[in-house]
């Protein structure tokens, strides 16, 4: 049994795993090694999307089947159908809409510091539903769900920093730059944890979950095409492969360990 405050230590790395991306990008390192650990935060970003939409739709369906059995309220039914497409919309369509209104008109005539502040905002947007889809888990009694959370995300957020640092390249920005806008992309999945474990909602879970959803599924299919043009098609589907085995294996062992 994990504790709440073993769980804010663990949303805490799951965040602050963005980090992890600013010595590689200053040291640098090959091509085939950026290429690879790219594929293989899509692999395991693959397994999150299929788990984690798998839980939301479970509860979504278990309402319905409850209204049409007689069982339980239409209205709950209906209530939970908006939660899980409106919570998909807004984390897909609505990183769409941000890319489109600010990503769209900057890149010719922004600064690489303020073009890198809008990358760490998007990507704080939707670390702060991962982080309460974690929160939303534990408080649930998905412990299982909630680790297996942490690690995926922190995974995939230690892989978040080259797309915050890419626009800097070149450049020498100050220290204290760097450590904000790492905190603005890493920082709101640890809040997300604590705001999302103080109270258990069913609907609050679904709708958290769906918004996480899509906007894993928006930066998969990113991180995806980015690597597709830059890589070749053996390593990336190599990375795959080794992403979404080590998703589905940490599941199972924290499944186990839960048993």
């Amino acid at each position: 049994m994990v504790s709440f405050i073993e769980l804010l230590v663990l949303g805490a790395i799951a965040g602050f795993t963005i980090f992890l991306g600013l010595p590689v990008a200053v040291l640098g390192v090959s091509e085939r090694v950026k290429g690879f650990l790219n594929a293989l935060a899509v692999g395991i970003l693959l397994f999150l999307i299929v788990d984690v939409f798998g839980h939301a739709w479970d509860a979504t369906t278990q309402t319905a089947v409850s209204a049409f059995r007689g069982e339980g309220s239409m209205g709950d039914a209906i209530l939970y159908l908006i939660l899980m497409f409106g919570g998909l919309t807004i984390g897909l369509l609505g990183l769409v809409f941000y890319e489109r209104r600010f990503m769209g008109s900057a890149v010719g005539g922004v600064s690489a510091t303020k073009l890198s502040t809008m990358i760490a905002l998007g990507i704080g947007a939707h670390n702060l539903s991962e982080g309460l889809a974690i929160g939303q888990s534990y408080a649930s009694g998905a412990i299982a769900l909630a680790i297996v959370l942490v690690v995926g995300f922190g995974a995939h957020n230690s892989t978040e920093g080259f797309g915050i640092m890419a626009p800097l390249a070149g450049t020498k920005p100050k220290a204290s730059f760097l450590t904000r806008v790492l905190l603005v992309g890493g920082a709101p999945t640890f809040l997300g944890t604590v705001l999302g474990s103080l109270f258990f909602s069913e609907a609050a879970y679904v709708l958290f979950l769906s918004l996480a959803g899509g906007a894993l599924v928006y930066v998969t299919m990113m991180m995806f095409n980015v690597g597709r043009r830059q890589y070749s098609n053996i390593l990336m589907m190599a990375g795959v492969f080794i992403g979404l085995t080590a998703g589905f294996l940490t599941d199972l062992i924290v499944s186990l360990g839960g048993a």
